[in-house]
């Protein structure tokens, strides 16, 4: 059987079982190894059958298969401090249970088959400053359960059946954990916890974030509204400047925009995986100067040069992204499957310009965060600085456009001999800038897309269409698919992986066929990357994908 242990508890664990010896008093099957502490698991005693004096402080009862409990039971523990009854059989709690138990500051209750919270249950724990009920059943709670906990700091509700609260009327309450619950609203008036600082409402169904609820917790540092059914970011946390740890994660709201997050610069963490995010723009690096940890993962991203800068921030500000094997590219195909952090900035194809100063003039290649967007079109000679030239700001180095070779050839003409990036067009296309100052290339003929990543196929193929003699089509079983979210399908390729040892790489080509552009785009992954989730799919998108793996012998050279 496998045993859970919550924090706490294995911290505590740690202190009370030094050796292991156990106590002549100790009740049997238990450790008693330090004076007041008593830790019992797996007894398989349906009741507590055992007397315990008031030296007890720390009683740990976890995993017995208990099915009931008296307040009885509980008796002369009149020091009781700590008591964790979770995972155990559960169902009701009797009232006043616990109130023998003067002096308990915390109640672990989880992972029961509790469905009821009564009346007077909690009656009599004034001192209580701990509370975890989650991963149990309960449907409903009495209004009047939690009156008189007004001591209580921490109350763990997630993981449970519940359609509406009581009124929590919790003057010290820090946290309220009530996640994965089916709480699609959530009013100011049911929250009478004015010093909250954590709030968990992941996955309840939110429909929206009630703005006046938020104004109502002055003293909130953490927010997770994941997982639920925002359409659009919520203005309430436009509002919430005083935020550390943000999570907006899996929510139908699509990226957030800068100005959604302007005023969030106190955040340490932020989770915005999920959003149907394809890029960043460089100005987000400016929103939040203290972030430590950031979370974008099963996001499709577009790795061309507009996101070159952000393997570079992450690194320059020491941020830890979290779930990183999770946060690939999805385009272009070149860099589809790849872990985006570790990409180089050569890796996003990003053009090269030349920099000159205003006393010598010199060459130096060196890379931009984004293509340039603005070139002259027409031509025209740029005069070189003299030393004796007075520049704007003395004794610096001015960026100037790039001299041409002579007089008669354009600027474009020079941005397409020397800063087109190499093997930035796909399948024989020829890369080339436009009067915009941006990069195009000219697909051949059976080739579409911006980078010619397209190849059309028709209905029947002609010998010379035939694929590479070393790889093998593999429309296989082995390789299935499931609807992840509204927009997402996940591919499962443990077992195709798994079946070919040998395996170097997977080129996956795949339709979205309930949408409007039904032509086939192509990714490849590395084999260390047995699953995968497309996204921007249309609901109730099917797909279609071939696959491709090179011959052994020449995986193995």
């Amino acid at each position: 059987m496998k045993i859970l242990l919550n924090p706490l508890t294995s911290f505590l664990l740690l202190l009370i079982l030094p050796d292991g010896i156990s106590s002549g008093n100790c009740p049997d099957d238990c450790l008693c190894s330090m004076p007041g502490n008593i830790f019992c698991s797996q007894r398989r005693s349906s009741t507590i059958p055992f007397k315990m004096d008031s030296s007890i402080k720390n009683l740990y009862l976890f995993a017995n298969g208990i099915e009931g409990i008296k307040a009885e039971d509980f008796n002369g523990l009149v020091n009781l401090e700590m008591l964790d009854l979770s995972q155990n059989k559960l169902t009701d709690l009797p009232e006043r249970v616990f109130e023998p138990l003067s002096s308990l500051k915390n109640l672990d209750l989880s992972s029961n088959q509790i469905t009821y919270i009564s009346e007077e249950c909690f009656h009599g724990m004034s001192q209580l400053e701990r509370l975890y009920l989650y991963s149990n059943h309960i449907e409903s709670i009495h209004p009047a359960a939690f009156n008189g906990l007004d001591h209580l700091l921490e109350l763990k509700l997630q993981g449970n059946m519940l359609t509406t609260l009581p009124l929590l009327t919790l003057p010290r309450l820090l946290l309220l954990d009530l996640r994965f619950n089916v709480l699609p609203t959530l009013n100011p008036s049911e929250l009478q916890t004015p010093n909250l600082e954590s709030l968990r409402l992941g996955g309840v169904g939110l429909n929206s974030l009630n703005k006046e609820l938020i104004r109502s917790l002055k003293n909130l540092h953490e927010l997770d509204i994941s997982g639920n059914k925002l359409e659009f970011f919520p203005s309430a946390l436009k509002e919430t400047p005083g935020l550390f740890h943000l999570n907006i994660a899996g929510n139908p709201m699509g990226p957030p925009k800068t100005e959604d997050l302007q005023n969030l610069g106190e955040l340490l963490e932020l989770d915005i995986s999920s959003l149907s995010i394809q890029g960043l723009p460089e100005e987000f690096s400016q929103l939040f100067p203290h972030l430590t940890k950031l979370t974008i993962a099963e996001n499709p991203f577009n790795c061309l040069c507009n996101l070159a800068w952000f393997p570079r921030w992450l690194k320059a500000q020491s941020i830890t992204l979290e779930r990183k094997e999770e946060t690939r590219c999805h385009f272009p195909p070149i860099n589809a499957g790849k872990v985006l952090e570790r990409l180089e900035t050569r890796d996003f194809g990003c053009p090269t310009t030349t920099a000159m100063t205003t006393t010598t003039v010199r060459t130096t290649t060196s890379t931009l965060p984004a293509p340039v967007t603005t070139l002259p079109t027409t031509t025209r000679s740029i005069q070189v600085p003299r030393a004796s030239d007075n520049p704007p700001n003395k004794g610096s180095d001015v960026l100037l456009p790039p001299v041409p070779a002579s007089p008669s050839s354009s600027s474009t003409d020079l941005y397409e001999e020397e800063f087109c990036p190499q093997h930035i067009c796909l399948n024989g296309g020829t890369c080339h800038w436009n009067q915009r100052g941006q990069i195009e290339c000219a697909c051949p003929d059976g080739t579409s897309g911006l980078r010619c990543e397209i190849q059309k196929h028709s209905s029947t193929l002609s010998p010379e269409d035939d694929p590479p003699k070393n790889t093998i089509i593999a429309n296989t079983p082995d390789i299935t698919s499931h609807q992840a979210t509204a927009t997402s399908i996940l591919l499962d390729l443990h077992h195709y992986v798994e079946m070919r040892p040998n395996i170097r790489g997977i080129r996956l080509t795949y339709r979205n066929l309930s949408g409007p552009d039904r032509r086939p785009m192509q990714l490849n992954l590395p084999a260390s990357f047995p699953e995968y989730r497309l996204r921007g799919c249309r609901v109730g998108a099917s797909v279609d994908w071939d696959c491709f793996r090179q011959k052994p012998s020449e995986t193995i050279k």
